[in-house]
């Protein structure tokens, strides 16, 4: 099945909101009822592919007949842009100024090679493209001009699984969920599961650095790559030989989060860990964030670290956001006052049982109040519900988007203060003053992030709005001492404050390493690095 082109996901998934939430949004943020709904996908106006008869020629020969290559309208609009709520605005609008000329499916890596040679030939720029879930302009090039989507759905097996060393090697279209079941069939898991998990996919994963709502147990997705191998238009580059190596620079955290610049991910060997035998997950109550973000440092520093572990703060708690599955609850008085804290606890009964007796005393040491299993579960039963719910905020004529970053504890608080106060100060000044949630999303020894939700009308020219509040957002992140991204990746979105971040020396670095792999400057042009 496809994404809905238009949305998140899978269409019947998707519900309109209940009236608790809709009265909300219209006493307390002005949001009108939108007058109509989506352009219908077949009236699009997609302009014509643009390519040479010798290019077409060349691209099929690449992967193997012209039934792997797409030149129909349909599959180029499902291939244009990703899924930021900029993105699904100027789609349900019609806009496609951002759409491949061709869509090219290939089989295995010498497919890959052939089409990027091919393409590099014919100066054609390559965006790679896995389940197309970036939020951050990861999938539309700054180059303008004829490009390619490389479409990797066709790159979907287990190539290898190692149960003594427990190390999987998947093909990088696979989705998650179908990574899961093939480990599942030989009792392992990745352990890896963002909100994107249902349609994202491994090489999506590696190329963008993703944390899943299970790193505090699992680790990030980098962390757990051993090893990768890399298509170029120049060759191929395998990393890998052991899970640790002093030799020399790891080439594997140059190529991870490197967004398709600087080629196309073929591979990816991962460390897998058995099927947990137990998962609980259960809901705490602190009186404020700060008191409840003490405690998840705690947790992170000092032990037991739940698998799962995340804290929303007292807007996010009150509107429901921490359950997505239950918004509105609050709003009817269903939920407590405070902040909520999810934490999980998987592995074998034995483990979970103890670490889990002794995460509880140091969450009560810290005052927090527990809620039982049933806020946990709930938590668990709508991990992967908040898309939908953005695009039902859509529907009923609301903006909705996230933002992320990360800091160390110390400057936590001061981040936290300054995003927020950017947010409301640029949005009130555009005419859309927002709602603004946050969590702390994902927990580390020295430091954490925080995923910021804003809602509000969508006003006369919502990505404009969005734009200017965008900047001052990320502004105040570099200001506070934050990351431009903790997970999301930096695509063209967070590109320009990547530069500054890195700094000059780094960013010439990366750009001595585009020009050697990718020559042309082709591959995914102006994502993670600006055009020469």
């Amino acid at each position: 099945m496809d994404m809905l082109w238009s949305g998140w996901g899978d269409p019947a998934k998707a519900a309109p909101l209940p009236e608790t939430v809709t009265g909300l949004l219209r006493d307390l943020l002005g949001v009108k009822p939108r007058t109509a709904g989506p352009v219908a996908l077949e009236d699009i106006a997609v302009p014509e592919p643009g390519l040479e008869p010798a290019v077409r020629q060349a691209l099929f020969g690449a992967v193997g007949g012209e039934e792997h290559v797409r030149f129909d309208a349909e599959a180029r609009i499902r291939h244009t842009r990703g899924k930021s709520t900029p993105d699904l605005l100027r789609m349900r609008e019609g806009d496609v100024g951002d759409i491949p000329a061709a869509v090219v499916l290939p089989a295995d890596h010498d497919d890959v090679l052939a089409v990027l040679r091919a393409c590099a030939e014919h100066g054609l720029p390559v965006v790679p493209f896995g389940g197309g879930t970036s939020v951050v302009g990861g999938l539309a090039p700054a180059r303008r001009g004829p490009f390619v989507a490389l479409d990797l759905r066709r790159m979907d097996q287990l190539l290898d699984l190692d149960p003594v060393s427990r190390t999987a090697t998947l093909q990088p279209g696979l989705r998650a969920p179908q990574a899961e079941a093939l480990l599942a069939e030989h009792g392992f898991t990745l352990g890896h599961f963002p909100q994107s998990y249902e349609w994202a996919t491994i090489g999506g994963f590696a190329a963008a650095r993703s944390s899943g709502q299970a790193s505090a147990g699992y680790g990030r997705f980098d962390e757990m790559v051993l090893g990768l191998t890399l298509a170029t238009p120049e060759g191929t580059i395998d990393t890998g030989r052991a899970p640790r190596s002093a030799a020399g620079p790891d080439l594997r955290q140059l190529l991870l989060g490197s967004e398709g610049a600087f080629g196309v991910i073929t591979s990816v060997t991962v460390r897998i860990r058995p099927v947990p035998q137990t998962c609980v997950y259960e809901g705490w109550r602190f009186p404020s964030f700060e008191e409840g973000a003490a405690a998840l440092r705690r947790l992170a520093q000092d032990g037991p670290r739940p698998t799962v572990l995340r804290l929303s703060d007292e807007t996010e708690t009150l509107i429901g956001l921490a359950q997505p599955d239950a918004i509105g609850a609050a709003v009817a008085g269903q939920q407590p006052t405070g902040c909520m804290a999810i934490t999980g606890y998987e592995g074998t009964d034995e483990d979970t049982g103890h670490r889990r007796e002794q995460a509880a005393a140091v969450l009560r040491e810290c005052g927090g109040t527990p809620l039982g299993e049933e806020p946990g579960q709930r938590w668990a039963h709508g991990r992967y519900s908040a898309p939908y719910l953005r695009d039902s905020l859509l529907d009923a004529g609301a903006f909705a988007e996230t933002l992320e970053t990360a800091t160390f504890w110390s400057r936590v608080p001061g981040l936290y203060a300054s995003v927020r106060e950017a947010l409301a100060t640029t949005l009130t000044d555009s005419g859309t003053p927002p709602l603004i949630m946050c969590h702390i999303s994902h927990v580390y020894e020295n430091g954490a992030s925080l995923y910021f939700t804003v809602v509000s009308a969508q006003g006369d020219d919502p990505v404009t709005h969005w734009e200017k509040a965008k900047h001052a957002a990320n502004e105040a992140i570099l200001a506070a001492g934050g990351t431009i991204s903790h997970h999301h990746g930096v695509g063209t979105d967070h590109r320009d404050w990547y530069v500054r971040e890195a700094g000059p020396l780094g960013i010439e670095a990366l750009r001595a390493v585009k020009r050697r792999l990718d020559p042309a400057g082709l591959l995914n042009p102006g994502v993670l690095l600006p055009l020469d």
